[in-house]
């Protein structure tokens, strides 16, 4: 079984998998379990979130049994398998050529142009960058129409807590519901801008940017 069966047969969430990268890398860094203290301040989110998801962990057999101590996480050999299965897939997965496409040349949206061939390939990367930073949403909803991003496409993000004036972000609105606007500041609170007549601008007080948005990907 490999990695990606394995993960959706015990419905580890890619949370869950991030944290148990976060405590091996921890682990071969600094020869110490991390704390959940440390691991909610590495992922930005609350402690008892946190600990939710380590309480899964477990039960599901991916880590040690709780014990008392503060520093007790600890990998079960189940879940090493499942992070150099992981681990294998991604370099084979990258010796793909990175899911490129060929790029053939251009094709005119007004006056038509000469065709010439060309010999060039595609790629997220070659687009965005291939940073640990950037990742892809799809959309749900239509608050945004009017930036021509439907329900459906994709969105592709780079990670970010701090943004510039009238930029595209995914905003946290306190501290529950992720929501794609454009952001500005109002003098006691932030705007999060829609891009649909029928959507009213929301006002916070209370928002945290996870991510700028760089582009968009869509299918017709």
């Amino acid at each position: 079984m490999n990695a990606v069966r394995e993960v959706l047969k015990e419905h580890l969430t890619p949370r869950q998998i991030e944290l148990l990268g976060a405590i091996a890398k921890f682990q071969k860094s600094r020869c110490f379990s991390p704390t959940i203290g440390e691991l909610a301040d590495r992922f930005e989110i609350s402690r008892s979130t946190t600990f939710e998801h380590i309480e899964e962990l477990r039960k599901k057999g991916y880590l040690s049994e709780q014990s008392s101590r503060a520093r007790s996480l600890e990998l079960s050999p189940k879940a090493y398998k499942l992070l150099r299965q992981a681990a294998n897939q991604s370099q084979q997965t990258g010796n793909r050529q990175d899911g490129t496409i060929p790029l053939a040349g251009r094709v005119a949206a007004g006056i038509p142009i000469e065709a010439v061939e060309n010999k060039e390939r595609l790629s997220i990367n070659s687009l965005f960058g291939n940073s640990d930073e950037i990742f892809a949403l799809e959309v749900r909803g239509d608050s945004m129409t009017g930036e021509g991003i439907n329900s459906g496409d994709f969105v592709i993000c780079r990670k970010c807590s701090t943004a510039n004036e009238g930029q595209m972000v995914v905003a946290i609105v306190d501290n529950e519901n992720a929501t794609l606007k454009r952001f500005y500041r109002e003098k006691d609170a932030v705007r999060l801008q829609p891009a649909n007549e029928q959507y009213e601008p929301i006002y916070s007080r209370n928002c945290r940017i996870e991510a700028v948005v760089l582009g968009v990907i869509k299918k017709f």
